[in-house]
């Protein structure tokens, strides 16, 4: 047989094997889309408390303002952030990476929060009725640079309740407070 026989031959069925992955893909996101949340509403794993129940036991944050620092402005692109809006939200601070994977949190949590929150894994919120934000600090150039001190405050308050203040983002379903006032001075 000839090469060009094989291709003749072999065309036809790549073409339908691509048009079965696209419609088990379809399939897939139609499934995701109609899907019912891990909790319909509230935290994941909610016998999983939090240090001191879900009363806050302080701040972090400080109400600035503007919703962006110079630094933010000054590293957009020109010069123009993604709309922020000021907000100050109560939850608990979750290592986000465990908290989605696995729905872990709270008190029982907090050694292997603390390690993937030292190790870099993000930081999150999560609010009584369910709500998740990411947290990070909001200056950019400092937070780039390593400047800040957000990151072992949210260490510190890990499995904790607690009020935050910053800039809220919604990016294509993707909630962020950018959190100010953690620039090493």
């Amino acid at each position: 047989m000839t090469i060009q026989r094989l291709i003749f031959l072999a065309v036809p069925a790549v073409a339908s094997m691509a048009m079965m992955a696209q419609d088990a893909d379809k399939k897939m996101e139609k499934k995701a889309a109609t899907a019912k949340p891990a909790s319909a509403s509230g935290v994941l794993q909610p016998q999983m408390n939090p240090e001191g129940g879900f009363t806050s036991s302080g701040t972090m944050g400080e109400k600035a303002d503007q919703p962006w620092s110079t630094t933010t402005i000054g590293a957009a692109v020109n010069g123009k952030p993604v709309m922020g809006k000021a907000v100050s939200v109560t939850g608990e601070i979750v290592d986000l990476s465990c908290y989605l994977q696995l729905g872990k949190h709270g008190d029982k949590h907090k050694p292997c929060g603390t390690k993937c929150l030292n190790s870099g894994q993000p930081i999150g919120l999560v609010t009584q009725a369910g709500l998740i934000y990411m947290l990070m600090e909001e200056e950019h150039d400092p937070r780039r640079d390593g400047q800040t001190t957000f990151r072992k405050a949210a260490t510190d308050n890990l499995a904790k309740v607690v009020d935050v203040t910053g800039t809220e983002t919604l990016v294509k379903g993707v909630h962020a407070i950018y959190v100010s006032g953690f620039v090493n001075k």
